[in-house]
């Protein structure tokens, strides 16, 4: 009895690890993107979560407050697959400085890699500096908070499956 129990909660941790990585990533998205649209709808940026729309939606409506709810839900399941690589890349590295730089980077590959795809975001010369720094803490704050979400449950695993087989 005793060895099908452990049979089966091997079987179950990745999947129930990953399930975790995927809802992380999708309040992460969720929780940041809401704070993301306040501040634009408070004029602390000028872009809202609606540029992530941009490449494909037609018409005005993508720039009111439909368009920026589409976009809080669409960057909650992007961010799903951000979790995910965050998982594979950085999980066992427990510490705020490797969120730190995951946001650094995803801000660099969407405002600077990823510009020519979204035609209505202006040249980073221009954009101004509340946008600029608005958005990069943003992006700072949504790292740390998936990196370190993800690598603390990585870490506690880990120490659960120590202690199991000691």
């Amino acid at each position: 009895m005793y060895e099908m129990n452990r049979d089966k909660n091997k079987r179950d941790e990745p999947s129930s690890f990953m399930g975790r990585v995927v809802s992380v990533g999708f309040f992460g998205g969720l929780f940041w993107g809401i704070i993301g649209f306040f501040a634009y709808y408070l004029n602390l940026s000028k872009i809202g979560p609606a540029l992530i729309l941009a490449p494909w939606a037609l018409g005005k409506w993508k720039s009111q407050w439909l368009g920026q709810l589409i976009g809080v839900v669409v960057i909650a399941l992007l961010s799903i697959l951000v979790a995910i690589v965050y998982r594979f890349l950085f999980s066992r590295i427990k510490s705020k400085f490797a969120g730190i730089f995951f946001g650094v980077l995803l801000w660099v590959l969407v405002f600077y890699l990823l510009h020519p795809i979204f035609p209505d975001l202006e040249p980073m010369n221009k954009i101004g500096r509340n946008t600029i720094s608005t958005t990069l803490c943003l992006y700072i704050l949504y790292g740390v908070f998936v990196g370190y979400s993800i690598s603390f449950e990585y870490q506690e695993r880990q120490e659960a499956k120590n202690g199991q087989s000691t």
